[in-house]
């Protein structure tokens, strides 16, 4: 005991190495129990036991070994460190314990040697159990080949290196000992499972006996192949895969059937060694006849020398032999042996030339066809038609061989060249020859390809070509299929694995599914008979359906209420699965069934298990046609519960393993459903996709159908990459496939509304998930599916020694084969050895050629890497910056590329991190300074967040800044805003500390410039619930985020088309404020180019590029510049869709979208031309709706290109072209578009001077003749030259132009055409003849269905050269001024002389007046009570009424109205009305939204009926007559809101559309009237503010109705007029502000210019009128305004008090003092002061208006004044002058005085604004006669004033309103309240009229009472009448 307790005490280890074996044993035991405890893998504690593991393994005491074994596995399986103790372990295992005679000792050793294979010890492993196999002891021999079966059978073929296993396999069939023979053989079998037919060639010398066994048993192994059960631990992801599999019973996916058959027997052979078995004499007796002998083979001597035909064709054997054997390392020897080959083609002996062909087809399977091409070119010019014959036929066959990406235009350029002249040879042979080889060529890389080198062949050839091109596709095909080289894809293969494992390494790990182990039978029925009936589980296997079907109806009503925690899903499905479960006969009893199974899925905790149970039946009833679609709903329920991904590749693996086309096709139909419900997260394409693609090789139809349209809905949201799938499809298919796609593409996949259900702790991780990988960049899912190879392992030490080499041609073949690699394995992994260091190194080579091919190998390493490029930034990447500074444009144009192509794929973090991009700044080389700050430049913008390491390439940013090279100053200069951006000015500031003082100046300088541009940062993507960007993120329109409860389902469709695709959900337009501005500035300094230019050169085209760099998304500017048009049309596509989503950033780089259509001008493709003009047509229009205008530099540089397109041959180009021209007009004045038009109708183009000229008329039609510029005269000369044109259709349209002037100015038109031929004059009287007759026939005709889009322009002033009277300013104003009596007497004149129209007259005056000379009888109103939901209004919170009002502006007609009538109620009832208080902007804004509505929607409408549209618009107007009652209410309308009201109002009142409908002309008189109370009862500070900016508005605006701004200055006179009452209560200082801000846009001489100069005279009447009313202090109301120098304001004020001063200086308010100021006589000196001056001022030519308005107002005031001391000394001229301009002023402020006092009536609604549709004719701008109606109804209001008609006194006007029964009992009493006011109006106006109208001084005497002429007109009605009967 003392010798135990001695050792007891000792530490563990030193147990372990005890001599006593029981402290050993001990020492074991509790290592055994520390291992199993310590957590940390990598715990020092481990370390201690390194040295002691052999000893654990090779004990000498049995018992103690065995316990060191457990101790050793559990070791090997916890410590991080166990991979070092591999060798000696195994080693130990091998010879002690594989001896032992305890079978748990050597299970232990295999375990510990399987072990070590798990912790990636697997070749040592090997290594030593073959060693193994050397030992005598046959019982190590036997556990050794156990051992390595095990760990074949278990990890698979991949990771047990078969190759020196098979090699050893022979020898142990040659064992004496039975015990090894036999556990050989069973070696053997399970090789064969892994490498099937690959395994009998190593095998075919054994024993014949053991051999024919082998066969038996090989036999009977099953057809699947087999799977690795058990994983590295680098391959947990897999093992989690197989698990699951395991878990559903699943099938092997077909991925990996294929991979584990692609082994090449060639890698099992061994290499043999050739040369030591020949025979010693072989070289002497080759090189007999030849003297030179190097100890090479001489084999291509003896085919290009010996005469022995015999001799040629076994050298030739033996070549192909050796070429077969070598493969790819015969490749040195090709070119040496192929150019022999060739020329010995010259042999006839067809044994000769087959030898020959097979030895060079077999030595081209060991090269490439580039290396080959010189040899084969220098043959082609050949004397002997046979080697030409030969080499045409072998470049055939090679080509065939041949991937498109192996044949490179630089390769295919010289062999067609050569094959075009052996066309056109002597010899048959050889023409059919190279017919082939073209036809192969175009058939291997296409048509499209080939064609562009085929231009010298006539079409006979060329078809002969094709045809050949058709006969060799199908060898083509068989080419491919039985390519000697197929095996070698193994690696490919095994990449793409490795690769899907990967991709779904993160998904699987962190899965948190439900699980659930297999319960048995009996637990099953267990638990069902818990939860079930017992009559139910009775009658389930019964064989009366009937019983099966009730035992089905209680089962489901069983599950419908069960609880879902209590729910037993897995038993429920097994009882579903008894006897007879999916066998079913009855489709009663199976549809129910299936039914029950969703339910369960849907309602219980259903695992994965469960699921397995089921879906064999579902997959085997789901193409039945009475149980498939229970079917289908059953798996729906199944992908619920277990995720669709799982679901989807169970499902489509067993429709597949079955063979039921019905089931295969119903399956992927499904599944393509399924895909849209559920989305497209977290599927595993790889998972199915050779499913799909045996689906699309299947004779069924319907399956191939189903086929396509599954990839149609997986391409919604994969794109492009999945194309990449089928690419070796037939082209047939592909080209369905390829329609498919095209169907598909512009459309966004749907939002999923399906989701799996998942418990809260789930959702949190896969959040964080999704946070990261949302880091990782969003396009990188879709790539990883894609198969990757690792090429590490043919990046051999060799190539890399050769890249390196001294001689450049050595580099250049080590740069070929590195290329070769990566162009063969097309994706691969990061991994790729020691190339990178190499590559490196070659791009500063000295050779510029190789530089460049070392660049061409960096793209394409790049599109081949993808994302796992982003380690090798560092390493390879900044290197390429470097080259950016050589010398050589070409070299740093492939560099810029290349380095493009690397930040596609890596993002620019990488790039900022760090301090290289500083360090290659540093270097002071211009090419490279400026290439990298232009490429900063255009990258940085697009970033959301920068390293800050960015800040550190600052200071040599302000180096640049100071470069003495010119182009890298402009590039720092460029790049200067984007660092900004990200870093901000006061970072950047304070940079600029470290400078010298005066750089410091000029960089800051800098700062603040570039301040102004600097670019926003792009928008980060809109998160959908809580995670992810939306659902699809390049469309426009916003899929609604799905609920938050998933965010995995929400993820992938966001990663949509590749990596650049990923950011296409920003915004497309980047708005940077003043960037228009600066380009606008640049412009004028001449610092760019001017957009002018006959057809655009390629700087205009990148001046523009760079321009949009910084404003456009760069996905849409590399779309928009793409050689390829159907690119174009997709951006234009997409900038419709954004339209309207992005105005503001539209308009802010409207002038480069506008410069880049005007580039699409000058294409010849229609498709483009079309969609560019469907754009621009939206786009004008949102310019319109927006009230935008066009400056001059937009206009300037799009205008003329646009017009160059008016004279396109198709007629739809033209329409659309028109049609946009119009639109132009309102956005840009119609004036300055009419010179573009002028220079138009220069062009050569006839058509375009016919369309020029057509539209110039159209111009002078709508807008008069101000509209031509320079002057009308100027313009019309040139016009009229093209009377003269030789095309018929210019003459035309020159004569209708001039026709059109004629219209408006009458015959002043010769005057202004100047000097016509005789023969041209004598046209344009004809046409004026005709076109004249035809406009006095039918002068109000002209509909607004005819010409829509000139109806309003109608310019008052357009007729200013009719009649030479009226060329006097005052009269025109006067013509443009409603008089009524005057026209009223007019056109009865007009009716009595022209009796033919009186002919016309009677049907309308007929209906009219009978009509309305009816007493109208008012219906009483129906009061409705006030609805209780107002009652509440007191008590409830605003709330209700904002709901109320926000109704109010509803699109539908009925729920206005009903919003309006309970706003109304409201309003009418005073105790309620101040409820409304705080809400009148709100209402206001409602009711003018819905105004505009109706103006821009519901009048358009045709299907609505017009009377639901003015009950709508008497709604509106009592609502506001109401409103505008309460004086309290009225004046919290705001100056913006009121504003835009008017602008509503008067719109509507100038909406023609209006009167044309019954009621129409009532409702624009219930306007007016609302208009003039509005005018009194609003505050008035805010409606002379918003009348003054209207009227800005309405004059900057020319494309609106010119009778918009009479209107506005007609309500601002009304204002004047209140003013004296007023004064005290406005805010004098907002008025003149405003009044300032005008006069900025309108100085006086601008005013001056517009057609009318009564803007001009309103604002001086408004301004004279304050200084009267207040005096000197105004001059104290200027504070507002900051700058008052920028407007004429203060100067014009101070002159007119000072004016006033002088004039009436003792003149205070003339309501007060007249009195007072009639008895203060002025002393004759003052008076005679006052006179001269202004006489002075009449007779200088500018002021004389402003000297003879003072006279007509001295006279006024004094009436006695004697003028005639200061006109008896002037000429007779002089003062019939004065009296004439005396005589003007008076009888215009007379009718403006009648014009004010009707307007002053309070309830007139005749009068003030009626507008041109209403009753005022003089407004019609080209004096059209007015419907006889319109005086009928003038007439009857007179007769109602003079009291001569019985009618009752109610005037009908307001009443006809409510002729139609109202809905609306609110309004209709409100109208009816009216009526009282309106009586008393009347009279008002009936006295004030007649005053003004016996004025003397009135100028039209005979129209100056309509109450004098009464009779008269009485008696005229009734000539009128009786001339109809």
């Amino acid at each position: 005991m003392g010798d135990d307790s001695e050792w007891m005490k000792l530490p563990i280890d030193q147990k372990c190495e005890h001599k006593v074996w029981k402290a050993r044993l001990n020492g074991y035991e509790e290592a055994l129990k520390l291992f199993q405890r310590i957590e940390d893998e990598k715990s020092p504690e481990w370390g201690k036991y390194l040295g002691l593991m052999k000893r654990f393994v090779t004990d000498s005491n049995a018992v103690a070994q065995l316990k060191g074994l457990e101790a050793a596995l559990a070791f090997v399986e916890n410590a991080h460190v166990a991979g070092k103790t591999t060798g000696e372990v195994v080693s130990g295992v091998v010879t002690k314990v594989f001896n032992q005679p305890k079978a748990r000792a050597k299970e232990l050793g295999a375990d510990i040697c399987l072990m070590y294979i798990e912790i990636e010890k697997a070749e040592v492993v090997q290594d030593e159990l073959l060693k193994g196999l050397d030992n005598k002891n046959p019982k190590i021999v036997v556990a050794c080949i156990e051992t390595l079966r095990k760990a074949l059978s278990e990890f698979g073929s991949k990771i047990v290196t078969l190759k020196p296993v098979v090699k050893i396999l022979p020898k142990q069939f040659e064992s004496r000992e039975k015990a090894v023979r036999d556990e050989a053989k069973l070696l053997a079998v399970e090789i064969y499972k892994w490498i099937r037919d690959a395994l009998r060639p190593p095998l075919q010398n054994i024993n014949s006996v053991q051999l024919k066994e082998l066969e038996e048993e090989w036999v009977k192994l099953p057809s699947s192949p087999p799977k690795q059960t058990r994983f590295l631990r680098s391959q947990q992801d897999l093992k989690a895969k197989f698990e699951q599999q395991q878990a559903q019973g699943g099938e092997p996916s077909d991925d990996e059937v294929e991979t584990v058959a692609a082994v090449d027997p060639y890698e099992l052979l061994e290499a043999v060694e050739i040369l030591s078995k020949m025979p010693k004499d072989f070289y002497e007796k080759i090189v007999k006849s030849y003297r030179e002998h190097t100890g090479d083979i001489f084999m291509f001597q003896v085919v290009g020398k010996d005469a022995n035909v015999m001799l040629v064709s076994m050298a030739a054997k033996c070549l192909a032999g050796l070429a077969t054997g070598l493969r790819k390392k015969f490749g040195t020897y090709a070119g040496q042996v192929v150019p022999t080959i060739l020329e010995k083609f010259k042999e006839k002996k067809p044994q000769v030339v087959q030898a020959l062909q097979e030895a060079i087809d077999a030595i081209f399977l060991t090269t490439t066809l580039s290396n080959l091409s010189e040899d084969i070119l220098s043959v082609m010019d050949n004397k002997n038609p046979s080697i030409k014959q030969q080499a045409s036929l072998f470049l055939a066959r090679s080509m065939r061989h041949c991937t498109q990406a192996a044949l490179p235009k630089s390769v295919l350029k010289p062999f067609c060249a050569a094959l075009i002249k052996q066309v056109n040879d002597s010899a048959p042979e050889v023409r059919d020859a190279a017919f082939e080889a073209l036809g192969t060529a175009m058939k291997v890389v296409g048509e499209k390809a080939v064609n562009p080198f085929l231009t010298d062949l006539d079409k006979l050839k060329l078809d002969k070509v094709r045809i050949s091109r058709k006969i060799k596709g199908e060898e083509t095909r068989v080419a491919f299929s039985v390519s000697p080289l197929q095996p070698s894809a193994g690696p490919s293969k095994k990449g793409k694995l490795s690769s899907a494992a990967g991709g779904k390494a993160k998904k699987t790990s962190e899965s948190k599914d439900f699980t659930e182990s297999e319960l048995s039978v009996e637990v099953c029925e267990d638990l069902a008979a818990g939860v079930l009936p017992a009559s139910c589980l009775q009658q389930l296997d019964s064989a009366n359906w009937k019983e099966r079907l009730a035992s089905m109806e209680e089962f489901q009503r069983a599950v419908e209420t069960m609880d879902k925690a209590a729910m037993p899903c897995q038993a429920l499905v097994r009882m579903l699965a008894k006897k007879p479960g999916w066998k079913e006969t009855n489709f009663q009893v199976m549809q129910m069934k299936l039914h029950i199974v969703a339910l369960i899925a849907q309602r219980g905790q259903f695992s994965k298990t469960s699921a397995s149970v089921v879906l064999d039946g579902l997959v085997d009833k789901v193409g039945d046609v009475k149980c498939g679609g229970n079917a289908k709903e059953g798996l729906t329920a199944i992908g619920e519960a277990c995720s669709l991904p799982w679901t989807a590749e169970q499902v489509v693996s067993m429709a597949f393993a079955q063979k039921n086309p019905k089931n295969q096709a119903e399956t992927l139909n499904w599944l393509a459903n399924a895909m849209k419900e559920f989305g497209f997260a977290g599927i595993n394409v790889k998972g199915f996709i050779n499913n799909v693609k045996t689906a699309l090789g299947a004779t069924n139809p319907a399956v191939r159908t189903a086929a396509i349209t599954l990839l149609g809905v997986m391409y919604l949201y994969m794109g492009a990459p999945l194309r990449m799938f089928f690419e070796d499809e037939k082209p047939a298919l592909l080209s369905q496939i390829d329609a498919e796609f095209e169907k598909m593409q512009g459309q966004s996949p749907p939002a999923p509304i399906r989701f799996t259900r998942k418990s809260a702790t789930e959702e949190e991780a896969d959040d964080g998930e999704e946070q990261e990988e949302d880091e990782g960049g969003r396009g990188q899912d879709i790539m990883d599916l894609l198969p990757r190879t690792d090429i590490s392992d043919k990046i051999t030490s060799d190539l890399v020694s050769k890249i390196e080499d001294k001689n450049w041609k050595i580099r250049k073949e080590g740069l070929d084969e590195a290329a070769a690699i990566i162009s063969d394995a097309k994706f691969i992994t990061p991994n790729i050895g020691e190339l990178p260091l190499a590559l490196k190194g070659r791009l500063g080579d000295s050779n510029k050629i190789l530089v460049q091919q070392t660049l061409t190998i960096l793209q394409q390493l790049a599109t081949a890497m993808g994302s796992g490029l982003k380690q090798h930034v560092k390493a390879l990447g900044i290197p390429i910056i470097t080259v950016l500074g050589d010398s050589k444009v070409n070299v740093r144009t492939a560099a810029m590329t290349t380095l493009q192509a690397w930040v596609e794929q890596t993002g620019m973090k990488e790039w900022l991190e760090g301090e290289d991009l500083s360090e290659e700044l540093r270097r002071e080389n211009p090419f490279l300074r400026q290439e990298v700050l232009g490429w900063l430049a255009e990258k940085l913008p697009t970033l959301r967040t920068v390293p800050g390491d960015l800040m550190l390439c600052v200071p040599l940013l302000y180096t640049c800044l100071e470069d003495r090279n010119g182009d890298v100053r402009k590039k720092a200069q460029d790049a200067l805003p984007t660092f900004m951006m990200h870093l901000g000015y006061d970072k950047m500031t304070k940079a600029t500390g470290k400078l010298k003082p005066a750089s410091k100046d000029q960089v800051l300088a800098m700062l603040e410039k570039a301040r102004a541009v600097m670019p926003a940062k792009p928008a980060a993507p809109a998160k959908a619930g809580g995670g992810k960007g939306s659902a699809e993120p390049s469309r426009a329109e916003p899929v609604p985020p799905p609920p938050s409860k998933d965010k995995d389902t929400a993820k992938k469709p966001a990663a949509k088309n590749l990596k650049d695709e990923e950011d296409r959900s920003g915004p497309i337009f980047i708005l940077t404020p003043n960037a228009k501005e600066q380009r606008i500035k640049e412009e004028k300094q001449l610092k760019i180019l001017k957009w002018n230019f006959m057809t655009p050169r390629d700087e205009y085209v990148e001046q523009l590029k760079t321009q949009m760099s910084t404003c456009f998304a760069k996905w849409l500017q590399d779309e928009l510049f793409h050689f390829d048009f159907q690119r174009h049309v997709k951006a234009i596509g997409v900038m419709i869709e954004r339209l309207e989503s992005e105005r503001e950033a539209t308009i802010g780089c409207l002038d480069l979208i506008l410069k880049w259509f005007t580039l699409r001008f000058f294409d010849t493709n229609t498709t483009v031309l079309m969609k560019v003009l469907e754009y621009l047509k939206l786009l004008f229009a949102m310019l319109n709706r927006e009230n935008y205008h066009l400056t001059e530099y937009e206009a300037n540089s799009f205008a003329p290109y646009l017009i160059l397109k008016v004279g396109e041959s198709k007629d739809g180009v033209r329409k659309d072209v028109r049609a946009i021209l119009t639109m132009l007009c309102k956005v840009y004045p119609a004036s300055k578009v009419f010179p573009f038009l002028m220079d138009g109708t220069k062009s050569k183009n006839s058509k375009q001077r016919a369309e020029c000229l057509e539209e110039l008329g159209c111009l002078i039609e709508g807008y008069g003749m101000n509209v031509c510029q320079p002057t009308p005269a100027k313009s019309l000369k040139e016009i009229a030259v093209h009377i003269g044109d030789r095309d018929t259709s210019v003459r035309n349209a020159a004569l209708n132009t001039v026709v059109a002037v004629y219209n408006v100015c009458g015959d002043q038109v010769y005057k202004l055409i100047g000097n016509l031929s005789e023969k041209d004059m004598s046209m344009l009287e004809e046409r004026i003849k005709r076109s004249a007759k035809k406009a006095a026939a039918a002068p109000a005709k002209q509909s607004a269905t005819e010409r829509p889009q000139r109806e309003h322009p109608a310019n008052p002033n357009a007729t200013f050269l009719r009649k030479p009277a009226q060329e006097d300013p005052n009269k025109l104003n006067e013509s443009s001024h409603p008089s009524i009596p005057k026209e009223f007497q007019l056109d009865l004149d007009m009716i009595e002389m022209d009796q033919s129209r009186v002919c016309e007259l009677p049907d309308l005056v007929q209906h009219k007046l009978d009509e309305l000379l009816e007493p109208i009888m008012i219906p009483e109103p129906k009061m409705r009570s006030v609805s209780p939901h107002f009652d509440d209004l007191h008590n409830s919170t605003a709330s209700t009424i904002n709901f109320v009002i926000s109704q109010v502006a509803s699109g539908d007609i009925n729920t206005s109205i009903q919003a309006l009538a309970q706003i109304d109620e409201v309003l009418r009832q005073e105790d309620k009305a101040e409820v409304m208080s705080g809400h009148i902007d709100q209402f206001l804004i409602a009711t003018f939204m819905q105004l505009r509505l109706i103006y821009s929607t519901h009048m358009a409408d045709d299907r609505l009926d017009k009377k639901d549209i003015i009950k709508l618009y008497s709604c509106i107007i009592g609502n506001m007559l109401s409103l505008f009652s309460m004086e309290s209410l009225a004046r919290e309308a705001s100056m913006g809101v009121l504003k835009d009201l008017m602008h509503g109002l008067i719109t509507l009142m100038l909406d023609g559309r209006v009167e044309d409908i019954e009621d129409g002309q009532q409702l624009i008189r219930s306007v007016n009237l609302l208009v003039i109370r509005v005018l009194e009862k609003s505050d008035q500070t805010n409606m002379i503010s918003a009348l003054l900016v209207l009227l800005q508005d309405s004059l900057v605006t020319t494309a609106g109705p010119p009778m918009f701004s009479e209107l506005v200055m007609k309500c601002l006179w009304r204002m004047i007029r209140f003013l004296p009452e007023t004064i005290n209560s406005i805010n004098l200082d907002r008025i003149l502000l405003d009044v300032h801000n005008f006069m900025k846009v309108f100085p006086k001489e601008k005013l001056k210019q517009l057609k009318s100069d009564v803007p001009h005279r309103t604002l001086k009447t408004l301004l004279h009128t304050l200084c009267k009313l207040t005096g000197a202090k105004i001059l104290d109301h200027l504070s507002m305004i900051e700058n008052r120098n920028e407007s004429e304001l203060e100067a014009h004020l101070r002159r007119v008090v000072k004016h006033s001063g002088n004039l009436s200086g003792f003149k205070s308010d003339r309501g007060n003092e007249k009195t007072g100021l009639r008895t203060d006589r002025m002393s004759k000196a003052k008076v005679s002061d006052i006179l001269s001056e202004i006489f002075k001022k009449i007779g200088s030519k500018e002021n004389t208006k402003e000297g003879l308005t003072e006279l007509y107002e001295y006279k006024q005031k004094y009436t006695d004044a004697d003028l005639e001391p200061f006109l008896k000394n002037t000429s007779q001229f002089f003062q019939s002058y004065v009296e004439r301009g005396l005589r003007m002023i008076e009888s215009e402020r007379e009718g403006k005085a009648r014009i004010q006092t009707s307007a002053g009536t309070t309830g007139s609604c005749d009068c003030v604004l009626i507008p041109q549709h209403g009753v005022d004719s003089s407004l019609s701008s080209n004096n059209e006669e007015l419907k006889p109606a319109v005086y009928y109804e003038r007439l009857k209001i007179l007769r109602q004033r003079q009291g001569l008609e019985n009618t009752s006194r109610q005037r009908p006007p307001i009443s006809s309103l409510l002729s139609s029964k109202p809905s609306v009992a609110s309004s209709t009493d409100m109208l009816h309240s009216k009526l009282s006011q309106l009586k008393e109006s009347r009279e008002l106006y009936q006295q004030e009229h007649n005053a003004h109208s016996h004025s003397p001084t009135h100028a039209h005497t005979r129209s100056s009472s309509p109450a004098a002429n009464l009779d008269d007109l009485k008696k005229r009605l009734e000539r009128i009448k009786s001339n109809r009967q």
